[in-house]
């Protein structure tokens, strides 16, 4: 195998679990380059949703954002945002989210709106834009991010889109239809979620990563699953993807590489 960075192996992982996926609502971001991979590889059927009112895109290079041009040729629909929410995501036409986030808790809920105390944060963030309504209504939302101690935290300093909230369950009683996180994937390892507790649960690790290293990175007690996997590394067709079609500039796969 070739070398490869963190962020080319969570890429890769993140677009693997699409595999059999047909509708994906995308994000902005690692989620955008992860689900085009997915469309080149494991997924070539999937219907790529953008939340500017994108339906079933197929961009011919990586789209600089939800408002991108080169997302409209060739696209089944194009609409406005609240006939794409209502009939698309509402409708419950969605399949998978892919959704990021500056902190995430291990229930899977997510804060994109400040750190520190919301009258007088620290640091503003974008906010929610669709991804409450998205988290709320997706069947499943997977979640790609880097895993960073600052961003795995016990507490929230803000929940902008729901997961788990404290605990299973508790969605289904707010009235929530969409099942809710299934998936995060960072550069270190994937996680899945418990069916009795919702509870984050460490699933794979990435290869060369250590368990005490993951858990040095997460500041709760780590769930680990009896059947804890080693993550398969990209293949030289992916990277080839990556690097010379998706990302030639490198913005999102990084530099620094593992051996493998």
């Amino acid at each position: 195998m070739t070398n490869y960075t963190p962020s080319e192996m969570m890429i890769v992982a993140a677009a693997r679990a699409l595999a059999g996926v047909r509708t994906v609502f995308v994000g902005v971001g690692l989620p955008n380059i992860a689900c085009n991979l997915a469309q080149r590889t494991v997924a070539p059927d999937l219907e790529l949703i953008y939340e500017s009112g994108i339906y079933g895109a197929r961009p011919a290079r990586l789209p600089l954002s939800i408002g991108d041009p080169t997302l409209i040729s060739g696209a089944t629909s194009v609409c406005s945002m609240a006939d794409l929410f209502g009939l698309y995501l509402q409708a419950g036409r969605v399949e998978v989210a892919f959704l990021g986030g500056a902190q995430i808790d291990r229930f899977g809920n997510l804060n994109t709106t400040v750190i520190g105390d919301y009258a007088r944060p620290k640091v503003r963030l974008p906010g929610s834009g669709g991804a409450c309504e998205i988290a709320i209504n997706a069947r499943q939302v997977f979640i790609i991010m880097r895993l960073r101690r600052r961003a795995f935290v016990r507490r929230l300093d803000f929940c902008t889109s729901p997961g788990h909230l404290e605990s299973t369950g508790q969605r289904a009683a707010l009235g929530m239809p969409g099942g809710g996180p299934q998936l995060v994937v960072t550069d270190k390892c994937v996680f899945r979620f418990d069916e009795e507790t919702g509870e984050m649960m460490l699933a794979s690790l990435h290869l060369g990563v250590e368990l005490d290293k993951v858990q040095a990175e997460v500041v709760w007690e780590l769930e680990v699953a009896p059947d804890l996997q080693e993550t398969e590394p990209p293949t030289a067709e992916e990277l080839c993807l990556l690097r010379e079609e998706l990302d030639p500039q490198r913005i999102y796969t990084g530099q620094k590489q593992n051996a493998s």
